[in-house]
C-alpha cells in the first residue's frame, strides 16, 4: 500500500485533525534575541528575533514542546516548523546557507514527536507535513506600483528555493508535502514543479496537499484569481487534498470551501482558519475561543464539506483539542478517488 492510499484510507473512515499555529505558540515563550542564537548563531552579523524557523536548531526544545501539545490535543498531523524555510526568505536573515540543515533538523524533531506518539497510540497513526509556505516575494505582482513588469523573484529562483527546501524535509523524513497560505498562484506553480521535479522517479512520493488562502471579501486571493480559477490552476498535480486557509476565519471561508467541495468531488478538502480575526487585546492576539473556532469547523463537517481540518494563525492546542472533540463523531465528506 503506498502512503497516498494509506492517507486516502483512513481520511474516507473520519476526518482527520491538523495542528494549529506555531507563531502564537511561539510567541507564548517571549523569546529574546539571545534565544534565537543560541550558541549556533552566537555571533551572526545581524539580528535573528522573530526568525522561528531557526529555533529548530537554535531552541529545538520550544518546537518539541509545541508539537507535543499539539499531537496531545488530537492532531493526526503536524507541519514541520518551516513555513518561511526557502533561502528567498532567509536571506532578511543572512542564513541562506542553514536552509537545508534547517528543514532537515526541522522535520527530524516533528518525526521524532509522531513516533512517540504513535507508539502510545497505535491506532492512531501520526504524520507529518513538510511544510512549504509561500515565501515573502510574490512572483505575479509588481512590487513597484510604477513600474508593473517589475518583479523581485523569478519562477526559477522560485523553483531552486523550493527544491532545496524539500530535500532537506526528505532527508529529515516528512510524511506529506505541503504548499500552503497560496497567495499568488504562480509561486505555488513553482513549488508543485518542484515537487514533481524532485519525486519524478519515486514510486511513493510522500501526497501533496495544496492550501490557499482568500485575502479579501471579494473571494480571491492576492494575485487575483477566484477559488474555481486556483483550483483549475493547480489540479494538474493531483494532491492528495486542496483547501484554504489562513487569511479569513472560518465564517468568512464558509461559501469559499462550499464552492471547492463542489468543483473538487475527487479530492479530500482541507480548511484550516486564523481564530477569527486580528484583536491586540486578546491573549493569542485573535479573537475567536476554541469553542467557537471548533463550532464553526463542526457546522463544515456536518454540512459534508470537509475531511481535514485544523488551526492557523491564533489557534493554540486548546483550539485543536476543541476542534478535534466536535467532529470526532461526524462523516468526512465523500470523495470519489483519492
Amino acid at each position: 500500500m503506498t502512503r497516498r492510499q494509506r492517507l486516502a484510507n483512513l481520511l474516507r473512515q473520519r476526518i482527520l485533525i491538523l495542528d494549529g499555529g506555531m507563531g502564537t505558540m511561539v510567541q507564548q515563550f517571549k523569546l529574546g534575541e539571545a534565544d534565537y542564537r543560541g550558541h549556533l548563531c552566537r555571533d551572526h552579523a545581524c539580528d535573528l528575533k522573530g526568525n522561528n524557523d531557526l529555533l529548530v536548531l537554535t531552541k529545538p526544545e520550544v518546537i518539541r514542546e509545541i508539537h507535543n501539545d499539539y499531537l496531545a490535543a488530537g492532531a493526526d498531523i503536524i507541519e514541520t516548523n518551516t513555513f518561511n524555510g526557502t533561502s528567498i526568505a532567509m536571506a532578511d536573515y543572512q542564513l541562506e546557507h542553514m536552509v537545508r540543515v534547517m528543514n532537515r533538523d526541522a522535520a527530524k524533531l516533528a518525526r521524532e514527536c509522531c513516533a512517540e506518539w504513535t507508539k502510545k497510540t497505535p491506532d492512531k497513526p501520526r504524520f507529518v507535513a513538510g511544510a512549504l509556505g509561500p515565501t515573502n516575494r510574490t512572483a505575479s505582482i509588481s512590487p513597484d506600483v510604477n513600474d508593473a513588469s517589475k518583479r523581485n523573484v523569478s519562477f526559477d529562483e522560485l523553483v531552486a528555493a523550493y527544491t532545496e527546501q524539500l530535500e532537506g524535509l526528505i532527508e529529515g523524513g516528512i510524511d506529506l508535502v505541503l504548499v500552503e497560505t497560496i497567495f499568488d498562484t504562480l509561486n505555488a506553480k513553482a513549488a508543485l514543479f518542484a515537487y514533481q521535479t524532485v519525486f519524478e522517479n519515486d514510486r511513493d512520493p510522500p501526497p501533496l496537499m495544496i492550501s490557499g488562502t482568500i485575502t479579501d471579501a471579494s473571494g480571491r486571493t492576492l494575485s487575483g484569481q477566484t477559488v474555481a480559477a486556483f483550483w483549475n490552476s493547480v489540479r494538474h498535480a493531483k494532491p492528495l487534498s486542496v483547501g484554504i486557509n489562513c487569511a479569513l476565519g472560518a465564517v468568512a471561508m464558509r461559501p469559499h470551501i462550499e464552492e471547492l467541495a463542489k468543483i473538487a468531488p475527487e479530492t479530500f478538502i482541507s480548511v484550516y482558519p486564523n481564530a477569527g480575526l486580528p484583536n491586540p487585546l486578546s491573549e493569542t492576539g485573535y479573537d475567536e475561543t476554541p469553542a467557537m473556532t471548533s463550532g464553526f469547523l463542526k457546522e463544515f463537517a456536518q454540512s459534508g464539506l470537509v475531511n481535514i481540518v485544523g488551526g492557523c494563525c491564533g489557534t493554540t492546542p486548546a483550539h485543536i483539542r476543541s476542534i478535534a472533540e466536535a467532529v470526532a463523531k461526524v462523516s468526512p465528506r465523500s470523495v470519489l478517488a483519492g
